[in-house]
């Protein structure tokens, strides 16, 4: 199900929590002898990552901070964010070698140089940035992509349906769950 504002707080998640323990007999319950049991996941969408400047030019969205925005890149481009705590450029990975390093700012020679040689031999690099003033071919194991072209390239547009398959998501340990309503309730 998909709800707008506040609903699925101060709505959705009491009454599926009372179907679940089997004390809301409303609806269908009760007709099928329903008698609880179960559990749900609930996500909350990001606001969209890109918006049209008033010239008509794709930009990134104002409500993105600098972690949203190195997470929804990671997101895109199939890599975990994992913010290293040592390494600031390190913040995700889709192989123990190859990693992520998104920013809003030029990314200059200098700024190439100095992660170039923190770059492991067998490390490689996808910097997502605004722009950069370097000659890519000089960074063999670091791949250079501007934001937004690198999100709009991978935006599939025209399509009828954008179906998120939830049905395959890994199962989650219970006591993970129970963090959405605090200590001691049981969903």
């Amino acid at each position: 199900m998909i709800e707008l504002g506040e609903h699925c707080h101060t709505h959705i998640i009491p009454r599926i929590k009372q179907v679940i323990d089997g004390t809301d007999q409303g609806g269908i319950s009760k007709n099928v002898n329903w008698q609880g049991g179960g559990g749900f996941r609930y996500y909350r969408l990001a606001p969209s990552l890109l918006e049209k400047d008033k010239f008509g030019n794709w930009v990134i969205n104002k409500e993105y901070n600098a972690p949203m925005l190195a997470e929804a890149m990671c997101k895109h481009h199939g890599f975990t964010y994992s913010p290293d705590d040592a390494i600031y450029w390190k913040q995700g990975k889709s192989t123990e070698t190859d990693f992520i390093y998104t920013t809003t700012q030029l990314v200059t020679r200098e700024i190439a140089e100095q992660i170039h040689e923190q770059l492991g031999e067998d490390e490689t690099l996808l910097i997502c940035c605004k722009a950069y003033s370097v000659n890519a071919s000089d960074y063999p194991n670091i791949t250079f992509q501007k934001i937004p072209a690198s999100v709009l390239k991978k935006c599939e547009f025209g399509r009828d349906d954008y179906s998120l398959n939830v049905a395959q998501l890994p199962q989650r340990e219970k006591t993970e769950q129970m963090e959405l309503f605090g200590e001691g309730e049981e969903i």
